[in-house]
């Protein structure tokens, strides 16, 4: 082998020739079959990201900025429509921004867009395995260890975690936790897209923002925001895993295939979105209500002038464009989140 090494060396040469053929030699070439195929795998990724929760935000973070690169001019649209800018239905708000503002006005406010989703969807979808991940050891180790009972007089009961889902509240924490931390972004991207006369660009906005009301307008409509949040993340992620789980028990699979995580994610967000819709018009309507000279005291107070205003239906304005926004994302986020997780866990952690 050391002669064959050092022949074929001398055969190739050294610089960009060797270089060359050690690259070809790393592919795994299949000799014995008719047809030509080879793996590619990524080099081992540096020591800082040898744990799995930073590859998980990595993984996160490249599947949001992905989607969101495809689907912006679906989220302008939905979000002219949720707040009551422009035309009342998909179609006349598509060409209302065209020839108001061109193409490119349907990518308005999608830099900061951009910049919001990469660390909003590395912090909710690394928080959620994070937290499903810890929940689940926990309820294991609370069961081996035979969890105490609570006993009041004649009555005993077991404390037991068996009845809290991981899914669930894993859900919940991270939406909880990437709306904290991505809010301001939130505010910044609705602004720009709502009223690009008065932001026509992303620093003019942050100046003015902050001119009108110091730190706390970057947070404007947070409590609603929370509040909105919970039942949608909640519901979202216990969806896709829920049916996940449930499609590969029935078909007797191990893991799903890219057209499936596809259609499944937009399942759950379809459902997600249309248990929470009315608290999203609400929060919209605090958010961008200072823009249009009335701004409601709080949520409540809303999603009662949207009903006095527009009626029951009022609550599900824009719900169309948002379905057609949120279904499309949702599933392709999973589908390029799960590919991702392919090639930064699976890949690296086998050449370890």
């Amino acid at each position: 082998m050391a002669l064959e090494s050092q022949s074929q060396k001398n055969k190739y040469g050294q610089g960009v020739f060797g270089d060359v053929y050690s690259i070809i030699k790393d592919l795994e070439i299949d000799h014995h079959n008719s047809t030509f195929a080879f793996q590619f795998q990524l080099p081992p990724l540096p020591n800082l990201l040898v744990s799995r929760e930073v590859r998980e935000f990595i993984s996160g973070a490249l599947a949001g900025a992905m989607t969101k690169a495809i689907l912006a001019p679906l989220e302008t649209i939905r979000t002219r429509m949720v707040v009551g800018v422009g035309s009342k239905n998909i179609t006349g708000s598509f060409i209302q921004v065209i020839e108001q503002q061109g193409w490119q006005g349907l990518w308005a406010g999608n830099m900061i867009n951009m910049l919001r989703i990469i660390p909003t969807q590395a912090i909710e979808l690394g928080t959620f395995e994070c937290v499903k991940r810890t929940m689940t050891s926990v309820q294991e180790k609370w069961k081996q260890n035979e969890h105490p009972k609570l006993q009041i007089g004649c009555i005993n009961m077991d404390l037991s975690l068996s009845w809290i889902s991981p899914v669930a509240l894993a859900g919940a924490a991270a939406g909880i936790a990437s709306t904290l931390v991505c809010h301001p972004l939130e505010v910044l991207k609705d602004r720009l897209t709502v009223s690009p006369e008065a932001y026509p660009s992303l620093g003019i906005a942050i100046r003015n923002i902050y001119k009108d009301g110091g730190v706390g307008a970057f947070y404007a409509g947070i409590s609603p925001t929370l509040i909105g949040m919970l039942p949608y993340s909640t519901c979202y992620y216990f969806m896709y895993d829920t049916m996940k789980k449930t499609y590969c028990q029935t078909r007797n699979k191990k893991s799903l295939t890219r057209p499936e995580m596809l259609l499944l994610g937009a399942l759950a967000g379809f459902t997600a979105s249309t248990i929470s819709f009315p608290l999203e018009v609400a929060r919209k309507r605090l958010m961008v209500g200072a823009l249009q000279g009335k701004c409601p005291p709080n949520m409540a107070a809303a999603l009662s002038e949207v009903i006095r205003e527009e009626g029951l239906k009022g609550l599900y304005r824009g719900w169309g464009a948002s379905c057609l926004k949120v279904m499309p994302s949702s599933g392709i986020t999973w589908m390029f989140y799960e590919a991702w997780k392919d090639i930064l866990l699976v890949q690296n952690s086998n050449s370890y």
